[in-house]
């Protein structure tokens, strides 16, 4: 029946439903072939990886399409681009020697004190912990190894309680690498890849010390070996070759010179050491014999009567004295400032960060514009690929072995990995490839320290170069533990877990940098000059428990049937216990307050409460589009507790 009450026959009837059928399925196959309607594609969007290096592409007109004016012009700019990366690579260098010579002057005098508690160097765990911060105060594993040899050649400390300490040094020096990484956190994946492949060295050193301090204190493995090696071999003195300090030190010295004999008399107990100043005055002397006057108790003691005679009631004599006299000046720029080392040290402290974080951001910016195209390619291509099979087990090593020739070069390991750190981060160099370099920069690093104990003098030398020796075994140790075998390189793992992590909450870079480096190495220390009984009753307790965590952890993940439901998941605890969210929130809303006045905070609001909201459109849209999709249905939960959270923001921002 038609709108005016006609009946309608049958086949127009049929031909109605045929078209609705039509019209129905296709719509059902538009709704198919639409790729939000499915709930798999929906989850397999999200699949690139974070840690693939990514593609420079280059935004420039290609080669083929310039003209010869535009050719010669690329070319020039290619060129002042490279000299102008080497004069900030040198200043860069400079600047990381200068913050060195600043962190001496600050906490140097602190550092030799710490040296000279000899009770406290006896017990191993101590005197790990004291290697870590003297390394961390003077900034610098060859000043404080250098304290280390000279009072172990003096006869204050043993090889066997320097061998620890050692170990400290190996662990401080790492800090300076994974600050410099903190200056990328701009971007969350440069800052991802670039905090992991700074704490992969951290890594390495601390599960390193783990194995082989306990293996130390128990069998005496590195003492005995070093021993063993120095005892067969004749080996003379000779002299430290300067590489890269001849061309840096034109620019160092002309702005601050240290006298290091300063710092090795205050931890050896020289007296007079302690009132003298660590800033170099005098840069040229020299031993003059004079002629003086001194009285002894009667004309007996008189060793040749032609020089010696009475006055009064006193007998006086001549004698030859050796007398330190000064001919020339420093020409450094604070020889004639009436400042104390502090004051100096603080000033030097300021300068050489600011120069070294400017630097570093001219370095990335002058790569990322350097580096794109097929340039780019070639070099990630060299850096990252490895041998063909069956070679490829071959690449690795080969980077170990250019890691130790570079730090030989440069004559710091600090210097090598901060380099390639921003490497790291823009995506030039992979976490994989960064790892086998660190490895071979501490290895370079123990061959400048076995190149400078050989010019030790002879009543010295054969300590000196034992200690030198122990620090070269325990990194080739620790290479073996963690580096050969492809499953023993949990270091990689680690820091792509910290690296995700800190990407998410960039606050907590600084965290672990103060944990790690700071809070956990003083709590140490504290126990330790509680005596052992309180350092194992606390230390203890806290060692089992971490190892439980972990162990737990590892099981949720691969084998969670074997843990009893409760512990299948970390859901039982509060929220704040294992989770970072609550934190988060309590830091953003922290920091928004205290510095909601500043025109940078405004604009770091604003971008979150921008993403906040990109997110919040984006989930509405997913969840119009799958309206019809049961799996889908949490999805409006996600949408109201990220508006939450905008109001959180809006709050904190207020």
């Amino acid at each position: 029946m038609d709108s005016l009450g006609v009946p309608q026959s049958t086949d127009t009837q049929n031909n109605t439903k045929d078209n609705q059928e039509e019209k129905y399925e296709k719509k059902t196959k538009d709704v198919k072939a639409s790729l939000a309607h499915s709930t798999l594609a929906l989850v397999e969007q999200d699949s690139d990886d974070p840690w693939d290096l990514p593609e420079l592409k280059d935004t420039g007109t290609p080669w083929s399409e310039l003209d010869t004016k535009g050719k010669v012009l690329r070319v020039l700019v290619s060129v002042m681009k490279f000299i102008i990366l080497l004069g900030l690579l040198y200043v860069f260098i400079c600047s990381l020697d200068i913050l060195s010579s600043a962190f001496q002057l600050v906490g140097g005098r602190a550092a030799g004190d710490i040296f000279q508690e000899n009770s406290i160097l006896s017990n191993p765990l101590a005197g790990l912990v004291i290697g870590v911060l003297v390394t961390l105060l003077v900034q610098s594993s060859s000043t404080s190894s250098s304290i280390v040899v000279s009072m172990v050649s003096s006869g204050i400390l043993t090889v066997q309680v320097a061998v620890p300490i050692i170990m400290g040094t190996n662990i401080g020096t790492s800090v300076t690498n994974t600050l410099v990484a903190m200056t990328q956190a701009a971007d969350r994946n440069t800052f991802r890849r670039a905090f992991a492949g700074a704490t992969v060295h951290d890594f390495f050193n601390w599960l390193s010390v783990l194995v082989l301090l306990p293996l130390e204190v128990a069998s005496g493995y590195l003492y005995r070996v070093t021993e063993l090696i120095v005892n067969s071999f004749q080996i003379e003195s000779g002299e430290a070759p300067d590489l890269l300090n001849v061309i840096t030190d034109v620019l160092t010295e002309a702005i601050i010179q240290l006298d290091e004999s300063v710092l090795e008399g205050i931890a050896t107990g020289d007296s007079d050491a302690r009132n003298k100043s660590m800033i170099r005055i005098w840069c040229q002397t020299a031993n003059e014999t004079v002629l003086q006057n001194f009285t002894v108790p009667g004309i007996q003691n008189c060793t040749f009567p032609t020089l010696c005679w009475v006055e009064g009631n006193y007998t006086v004599i001549v004698e030859n004295v050796s007398v330190l006299s000064n001919i020339k000046k420093c020409n450094h720029l604070f020889v004639n400032v009436n400042l104390s080392d502090l004051a100096v040290g603080l000033i030097l402290l300021a300068l050489s960060l600011l120069v070294l974080c400017s630097c570093l951001v001219c370095i990335v910016k002058l790569l990322n514009s350097m580096l794109k195209g097929q340039v780019a390619s070639v070099i990630k291509k060299i850096l990252n690929t490895d041998f063909p099979f069956p070679f490829g087990w071959v690449t690795g090593y080969i980077a170990i072995v250019v890691g130790a020739g570079m730090t030989f070069i440069v004559q710091s390991s600090s210097v090598f990995t901060s380099a390639i750190t921003p490497l790291v981060g823009i995506g030039v160099i992979s976490i994989e490839r960064a790892y086998p370099l660190s490895l071979g920069s501490n290895i370079g690093t123990t061959t400048t320290a076995i190149l400078a104990a050989m010019a030790s003098p002879g009543d010295r030398l054969a300590n000196a170069l034992q200690i030198a020796l122990v620090h070269f075994l325990f990194n080739i140790s620790g290479i073996i533990l963690w580096y050969p075998i492809p499953f023993t390189r949990v270091p990689i793992r680690m820091a792509k877990s910290l690296g995700n992590i800190t990407a998410s909450y960039r606050w907590f870079a600084a965290v672990y940098i103060i944990l790690c480096f700071f809070v956990l190495p003083l709590l140490v220390f504290s126990l330790s000059l509680a005596g052992w009984q309180v350092l194992v009753g606390v230390g203890v307790p806290l060692v089992v428990l971490l190892i439980i965590v972990v162990v737990i952890n590892v099981l949720q993940k691969r084998k969670p049937g074997c843990l009893p439901a409760r512990l299948r998941s970390w859901d039982f605890l509060p929220l704040w216990a294992h989770s970072l969210d609550p934190w988060d929130k309590v830091v953003v809303a922290f920091t928004a307050k205290c510095c909601c006045c500043c025109k940078c905070c405004q604009v770091s609001n604003d971008d979150q409460e921008h993403e906040v909201q990109e997110s919040v459109e984006q989930n509405t849209e997913i969840h119009k589009a799958v309206y019809d999709n049961p799996v889908m249905a949490v999805e409006k939960e996600v949408e109201d507790e990220i508006k939450i959270e905008l109001n959180i923001l809006k709050v904190a921002k207020l």
